[in-house]
């Protein structure tokens, strides 16, 4: 199993849901870089379970880092940098009757057949979203390193279902725009939509179901020219990172599908100088042509599945006696995982971006 991602910045994240612990080495950082743990403590509380929210998990967890390595006195000093986490919070009973039943949506099935029926189950072992703590903490890292290079990354609901919020400009994104989500009780631009997706949430929650939806992120401050094609390309990077978010199932970068129902005369972006600088009128190429970052802004959004673990009863199979069954998920999930993935996706971008600049 691979859970390595980078060429120059090395991340490995290890653990389970349901283990003693899980945590992250990020390897090649710059000796001699600030790390401020506070900044890092507050990107990892948007994400943390236990929310009094109808969309997330009760699980409780303090989502403390420990670290074991890489820093002294608050400053990178060469090693390779190691943060730990405690698995405090985890009922392992609930997935003990659900040994051999394999959820609807989730890996149980190919991970059984891959690991020979060894696979953690519990709380969906190295699968499961809990492994996005150590992702962000090494995203929150790389946001502090983007920083200091005068690179921004913020994202947002786009929509739950068929409820939507307002696209950031693709043209001219005002920083504050990618902060404002993140003081908000859902990460939105228009706080009007807030109460319809809480609605929507509770009502799902009553139903024993779930729901998708789509995230928006923007990155501002690249320099022209950040890539290597033709595996090494902006979208390749951002893509290979976003997609270890769990649930999600695709990606898109400016324009994205829609361009292919345009023409060309219709889907180009003119190019023009604009206080000095060259620019496009546009940006339906989403700040990435060729693979390299144009200097607009970079725009993409990721489509986030519902989640699959809900209480209604579902159709499976029984891998032990090798016949057809039932299945009621129990235990403690997610109504909408979108919210609390927000600052996954902005942490997936940030360990791209950082590994292609450092």
């Amino acid at each position: 199993m691979s859970s390595t991602f980078g060429n120059k910045l090395r991340i490995s994240v290890f653990g389970q849901s349901h283990g003693e612990g899980l945590g992250v080495v990020l390897d090649g950082l710059p000796a001699g870089l600030s790390i401020d743990l506070t900044r890092i403590g507050a990107f990892l509380s948007r994400r943390a379970p236990g929310k009094k929210a109808a969309y997330s998990t009760a699980r409780r967890e303090s989502d403390e880092p420990r670290i074991l390595s890489g820093l002294v006195e608050g400053k990178t000093c060469g090693a390779p940098l190691c943060a730990v986490f405690e698995n405090n919070d985890a009922r392992s009973n609930d997935y003990e009757r659900m040994r051999f039943l394999p959820r609807p949506g989730h890996a149980d099935y190919p991970a059984f057949v891959k690991h020979k029926g060894f696979n953690d189950i519990r709380g969906g072992g190295h699968f499961s979203a809990r492994l996005t703590l150590p992702l962000c903490f090494a995203g929150a890292v790389c946001l502090q390193i983007l920083k200091e290079k005068g690179v921004s990354i913020g994202a947002h609901i786009l929509s739950v279902k068929d409820i939507c919020d307002v696209p950031f400009d693709p043209v001219e994104v005002d920083e504050a725009a990618l902060y404002l989500p993140k003081e908000r009780q859902l990460p939105v631009l228009n706080a009007d939509v807030i109460p319809q997706m809480e609605k929507l949430f509770e009502e799902t929650a009553a139903a024993g179901d779930s729901v998708g939806g789509v995230i928006e992120c923007c990155v501002l401050g690249l320099p022209v020219g950040l890539g290597e094609p033709m595996f090494d390309g902006l979208e390749n990077r951002l893509s290979a990172s976003v997609f270890a978010v769990p649930a999600v199932k695709g990606i898109e970068f400016g324009a994205g599908f829609e361009a292919s129902r345009l023409f060309g005369s219709e889907n180009n972006d003119p190019f023009c100088y604009k206080d000095g600088k060259v620019k496009t009128k546009t940006n339906r190429h989403g700040g990435i042509l060729g693979g390299l970052s144009s200097g607009m802004p970079l725009v993409f959004r990721a489509a986030m599945k519902p989640t699959p673990s809900i209480a209604i009863e579902q159709d499976t199979v029984n891998l032990q006696s090798e016949e057809n069954a039932k299945l009621t998920v129990t235990g403690r999930h997610d109504v909408c995982i979108v919210p609390r993935a927000v600052p996954c996706i902005e942490a997936a971008a940030a360990i791209a971006l950082a590994d292609l600049m450092i």
